[in-house]
């Protein structure tokens, strides 16, 4: 038996770890961790399927914000 571990499924997890804890109890270095692992996370799950279709929905609510507060 093989046995295949996703290493973009293996930071969202420990991403989601680690945003649950208390805000109060994080340091500096802390928190530049968190956003250098969800950094990473987003360079991993871009090319993807699902990354492209986030790209698109978020592109597409981007176009439609613009485009509401235009005159």
């Amino acid at each position: 038996m093989i046995l295949t571990l996703n290493v973009a499924l293996l930071l969202a997890v420990i991403i989601y770890v680690r945003i649950r804890r208390r805000v109060q109890a994080r340091s500096r270095a802390d928190q530049w961790t968190t956003v250098a692992l969800v950094f990473v996370f987003g360079l991993l799950i871009a090319p993807t399927e699902f990354g492209q279709g986030v790209i698109d929905a978020v592109g597409q609510v981007a176009q439609g914000v613009s485009q509401a507060d235009a005159p």
